[in-house]
């Protein structure tokens, strides 16, 4: 055997096992360049590594586009027959991720409307290395509009007043979750890991890790809304409401306290 091909058996071993979670309603315009897009992380991926695309109740061909992907991507399709929220498509593929992850497996998490730069996994997954246990695309907007820069600003203020976790962005759906953090938190919550059914998921999940004193990174990430196709699913009314939701939910006593483990716990 070549010294090139004991270099590469090498690479390959230490690649970890990437498990992505991606939820997706009504994108049938922005899977083409999803696909693209995860394509240039293929060097990244460990033995046993997939990517679940999580099709949340869509209207159109998201579903059929997903099953007849042919290339060499990993990729599956986990339906929802119903909409129920990002919420609901988060539970599910992680059940779906936990159930195949081993013990180093990383989780992924990231929209499906490719406005994320992937370009930034690979630093996100350094951190990991450097002992991170949750890493968050902070994200640097380009081409949002003020409405939803409000929202995310209200987002990070809301976690910060009711965790004081200095975290700036805490809506991105772009993430790095090491799968036992995930799996040690849904032994722990259950049914109760998330709640909220809409965007506000996404900080309610952080609330619970950082109570479970998960390490908790940012890496600055560029997100360019001109990349999306078609409107945004995002209800921003309905989603400041929820973050206010959790934040009298916080002020009203003692942080939620961390149950015993429930039988049935999410991934168990």
């Amino acid at each position: 055997m070549t010294t090139a091909a004991v270099d590469e058996g090498t690479q390959a071993e230490s690649r970890p096992q990437l498990l992505f979670v991606i939820p997706a309603f009504n994108e049938e315009e922005n899977l083409a360049n999803l696909f693209a897009d995860l394509a240039q992380t293929s060097d990244l991926l460990g033995e046993g590594s997939r990517i679940f695309i999580v099709d949340d109740g869509s209207a159109d061909d998201t579903s059929a586009i997903v099953e007849a992907y042919s290339g060499p991507l990993p990729v599956e399709l986990v339906r929802l027959e119903v909409n129920q929220g990002p919420g609901a498509a988060f539970r599910t593929g992680f059940t779906s991720a936990l159930q195949c992850a081993d013990p180093d497996a990383l989780i992924v998490t990231l929209e499906a409307d490719t406005t994320g730069d992937l370009g930034a996994l690979p630093q996100m997954l350094d951190e990991v290395r450097r002992g991170a246990d949750v890493v968050l695309a902070d994200w640097r907007m380009e081409g949002v509009s003020a409405h939803r820069r409000l929202l995310s600003a209200a987002a990070g203020w809301v976690v910060r007043q009711s965790l004081g976790l200095e975290a700036t962005t805490v809506s991105s759906f772009f993430r790095v979750y090491r799968a036992s953090t995930l799996q040690d938190a849904s032994t722990r919550y259950g049914d109760r890991l998330i709640r909220e059914r809409g965007f506000a998921c996404k900080a309610e999940l952080l609330a619970k890790l950082a109570a479970m004193n998960a390490r908790i990174v940012e890496v600055p990430v560029s997100l360019d809304w001109s990349k999306r196709n078609g409107e945004s699913k995002m209800p921003v009314f309905k989603t400041m409401l929820a973050y206010w939701r959790m934040l009298f939910r916080a002020r009203e006593g003692a942080p939620e306290p961390i149950p015993a483990a429930p039988e049935g716990a999410l991934g168990a």
